[in-house]
């Protein structure tokens, strides 16, 4: 018989459980986010803050995607939610927009793309928007600058400004005496005629106007005019003009010094004077014409108007006649002659703009002085009695925190375990080595792993030896600090451009002798680029690697391209990653060298391959943690960093909670980074820590010198008043 014919194998649904799958390949999940309820403190009741397990150990993930350039009709917040209503795209001719326009108008697109070389328009909106920004700078500093000088000469001009200052009231000074409203010193006049000084004693500063001989054709603004008080003659008393005619001789032959003194009237000395009244601030002396008329002038207008003030009417004036003879025009009239025959002062106050600058002046000294005190006094309450207490040790570990084996979607997930990255999740316990805190690189989780399709493992490695089919018991949602740690892990992130060997071995030293353990830090450098230093034998990323002790396993690295921060061609870049450790004093550290050395043309072109600035450099590093943490899709370097960061430390690295970043010529103290770590531990609501920054070579010049000031009172003062605020 002929051989039956192999018949093909039925169709069976696959199974996902026991069959080969690519662990490089996120697999979908519709489950939903958990739902996390703050629990409650066994010993004393109340509810226990858990917003430092929401930031620091891993960050929210219940949150709405990104929006889409063109969304759907409806959007999820999470794979597997309920589905809601995509927003509209906003308009770009918003507020903001328009008036950064506005305030552009001057530059045309056109212009702007042939002479600014901004081709595309969000390079011309972001131009627009800068000067936008910097026009409101300029506003906002004149208007200071006006509030501080200008408000006062507009309030307060110097012809308008009868300040104390320019007046000696009558009454202060002993030795002087006034003559038509200017102040003379009489401490060594001489005369037979009038005795100067027994009249400064008896009252100094009295006017003496009509001691001296005037005649009416003396004042110019009377001429014209017909009433007994512009007409009359001065001399008409034999008391008065017994002194020669008021000039600079007669004044030197008595020996009388002009003054550029004012005399100075106050109400209470107009009021207590018979014959005094004040007209538009100036203070008459009507002595001479009352003496000549003792009782009123029929027909005479003016002569009526200035016995209302003085007699009957000065309940309801007062001495003030000024609102009397303005408001009446032939009263108006007579105003210039009164002032110039009768003038014998002014009221030594201040105009009300005046008082409103000087008043303006005296709140903001005020309000200025309380802020700068209110700040210093804040600054002591925190380096006295607060700084000390956030960077001492943390006590209490036992306060609860969310336990990473219950984030959404995986993100924590370990390359050589599929359990979770934690070696505290579902109650697996890590294997110490000599009793210390490091984390074996091996198969350190003692207990079953879940099937390759939970939602929790994206990242499994190929030789992982646990058995995809066994089960394990369920993670907990919560744990306490003492499973994590007091030290947690922390990457040292020195960006360096062309510093020479000494400042990068100065800054690398200080970093790895902190007094925190080498198994939870991770030094992480950043060169800028193929760049050799002025006075420099070898190039900065060849000092760097000089210094490293490097891993054998790794080999000779190969350039990873990533997305940079730049246009154009500028956009893409290439680093080399080299792995090792960094020895000194019998420490080791380990440390990843990130090089940026460009691509194949720029390296054949440019002078500086792969320079790219220093924000990208640290942008490296952010996102490559925001890709570990989110599960997004990683670059080719950052797949390298990942599994040389895993290989070094022994876990991943969405381990790591904290990242110092400094400068390539940057000296740590030994204390620094516990003292940071410390204060996360403190303070649930920290995200970030700002270290004294203080200078090395303060005594190099006058500059150097200066800058110990600046960063004093950065620190002491701004940050610290911040502080005790959570600033």
């Amino acid at each position: 018989m002929p051989p039956k014919s192999a018949q093909p194998p039925p169709l069976l649904a696959p199974d996902y459980n026991n069959a080969p799958y690519d662990s490089s390949v996120p697999l979908p999940t519709s489950r939903a986010p958990p739902t996390r309820q703050p629990t409650r403190s066994a010993a004393n009741g109340r509810a226990t803050s858990l917003k430092r397990g929401k930031t620091l150990t891993r960050p929210e993930r219940q949150v709405a995607q990104a929006p889409l350039i063109n969304p759907p009709a409806t959007l999820s917040a999470y794979p597997g939610g309920p589905a809601t209503a995509a927003t509209a795209t906003p308009s770009k001719w918003g507020p903001w927009s328009i008036f950064a326009h506005a305030v552009t108008f001057w530059a045309p697109p056109f212009i702007l793309s042939s002479l600014g070389g901004m081709k595309d328009q969000p390079s011309r909106q972001a131009w627009r928007e800068k000067v936008a920004l910097c026009f409101i700078a300029l506003v906002l500093g004149g208007i200071v600058g006006f509030a501080t000088v200008g408000l006062d000469r507009a309030l307060c001009p110097p012809t308008a400004d009868l300040s104390v200052q320019k007046f000696i009231e009558v009454g202060s000074v002993n030795g002087t005496l006034s003559l038509s409203g200017h102040i003379l010193n009489t401490t060594q006049s001489s005369s037979t005629l009038v005795d100067f000084n027994a009249l400064s004693v008896q009252s100094p500063g009295q006017d003496i106007t009509n001691l001296f001989k005037r005649s009416a054709s003396d004042f110019t603004a009377c001429k014209g005019l017909k009433f007994a008080a512009a007409t009359d003659d001065p001399c008409v008393n034999s008391n008065f003009c017994v002194l020669d005619a008021p000039t600079k001789s007669t004044l030197n032959n008595y020996k009388l010094i002009l003054t550029d003194k004012q005399t100075g009237y106050d109400w209470d000395h107009v009021a207590n004077l018979t014959a005094y009244i004040v007209l538009d601030g100036m203070v008459l002396n009507l002595t001479p014409y009352l003496l000549a008329h003792p009782t009123a002038i029929a027909n005479d207008k003016i002569d009526l108007a200035l016995r209302t003030v003085l007699t009957g009417g000065s309940k309801l004036y007062g001495k003030d006649a000024t609102r009397l003879f303005y408001q009446r025009d032939h009263l108006k009239a007579a105003v210039p002659c009164l002032t110039e025959r009768y003038y014998a002062g002014a009221i030594d106050k201040v105009t009300p703009g005046c008082v409103i600058s000087q008043i303006f002046l005296y709140v903001s000294l005020v309000v200025i002085l309380g802020v700068v005190m209110a700040r210093f006094a804040m600054a002591c309450v925190f380096n006295w009695f607060l700084s000390a207490r956030l960077a001492a040790p943390p006590k209490n570990l036992s306060r609860t925190v969310i336990s990473p084996a219950v984030m959404p979607e995986g993100a924590n997930v370990a390359v050589d375990n599929k359990n979770g990255t934690a070696p505290w999740a579902g109650g697996g316990q890590p294997v110490m080595i000599g009793g210390g805190k490091k984390l074996h690189k091996g198969n350190m989780y003692r207990q079953p792993a879940t099937s390759p399709n939970a939602s929790s493992t994206t990242l499994v490695s190929s030789n992982s030896n646990i058995s995809p089919l066994s089960t394990k018991p369920a993670a907990q949602p919560l744990i306490t600090m003492a499973q994590i740690g007091a030290e947690l892990f922390t990457v040292c992130l020195v960006t360096c451009y062309s510093e020479g060997e000494d400042s990068l071995r100065t800054t690398c030293d200080s970093i790895s002798v902190t007094d925190y353990s080498d198994h939870r830090k991770l030094l992480f450098i950043v060169a800028d680029g193929i760049i050799t230093g002025e006075g420099e034998k070898m190039s900065t990323p060849d000092i760097c690697v000089s210094l490293l002790d490097q891993d054998p396993r790794f080999g000779t690295p190969t350039p990873m391209s990533y997305e940079a921060v730049g246009n154009g061609a500028k956009k893409e870049n290439r680093a080399l990653v080299y792995a090792g450790h960094y020895t000194v004093a019998g420490r080791r550290t380990p440390t990843l060298i990130v090089v940026k050395c460009g691509t194949e043309k720029e390296a054949k072109t440019e002078k500086k391959p792969g320079n790219r600035g220093k924000r990208d450099s640290q942008l490296i590093l952010m996102n490559f943690f925001s890709r570990v943490t989110y599960n997004d899709r990683m670059t080719p370097l950052d797949f390298d960093m990942f599994r040389k960061t895993q290989v070094l430390m022994g876990v991943t690295p969405d381990f790591f909670e904290a990242c110092l970043m400094v400068d390539a010529d940057t000296k740590v103290y030994p204390d620094s980074l516990k003292h940071l770590v410390n204060s996360l531990h403190h303070d649930n609501l920290i995200m970030g820590v700002c270290g004294e920054t203080r200078i090395a070579n303060k005594r190099q010049s006058w500059v150097t010198a200066i800058q110990v000031y600046e960063y004093f009172i950065s620190h002491h003062l701004a940050k610290a008043f911040e502080s005790v605020f959570g600033g």
